[in-house]
């Protein structure tokens, strides 16, 4: 197989990533709820690291919901979109920086690096939606992030899963696509 079918096959068996953006959307949806309490702000913060820890698991439950083969076993490139989401890992020191340095940044941070960590899936999946989400994500998120006040930091999360909904119905056309013209 050449490099345009191998995107291909991971495309449509993975179903563009789908089944882990629903579950970052659910992550996401947590982290708003933990951000609507009056609770402090660091611990606010303590929680969506912890809840970080929930994707993955949360990611395998969906794609064997939705029927996604993300470990494409038969592809050179299976691994590949396992290390771009690995990836992201790489920017946590930010998110660190963030927790003691500037507490208030840190979700806006953490959305920021979410948000960019997208866009090579674009290419991993041949999917131009991954390309257009991934900037409005982190320039959305950047400005808004200049204005928001501490205690309506949910909003960052409220849109993080207006975008993931949109990403997700952008995915899927994107698939289904793909499949109709197999």
């Amino acid at each position: 197989m050449n490099i345009l079918e191998l995107k291909r096959d991971a495309s449509v068996k993975g179903k563009n990533g789908i089944a882990f953006i629903m579950a970052a959307t659910l992550i996401w949806l947590a982290i708003t709820v933990v951000y609507l309490q009056t609770i402090p702000l660091q611990t606010k913060n303590i929680i969506l690291l912890f809840l970080t820890a929930f994707f993955f698991p949360l990611a395998l439950a969906v794609s064997a919901i939705v029927k996604a083969d993300w470990k494409l076993a038969d592809n050179p490139l299976g691994m590949l979109g396992l290390f771009l989401n690995l990836a992201q890992f790489m920017y946590f020191p930010i998110m660190f920086w963030a927790f003691i340095q500037s507490p208030k940044q840190m979700i806006i941070f953490f959305a920021i690096i979410t948000g960019a960590h997208f866009f090579p899936y674009g290419w991993f999946y041949d999917a131009k939606p991954y390309y257009i989400v991934a900037p409005i994500i982190s320039v959305s998120i950047m400005v808004v992030g200049w204005a928001i006040e501490e205690s309506r930091l949910w909003i960052i999360s409220l849109m993080m899963i207006t975008f993931f909904i949109i990403l997700t119905i952008l995915l899927y056309g994107d698939y289904k696509r793909k499949l109709k013209s197999n």
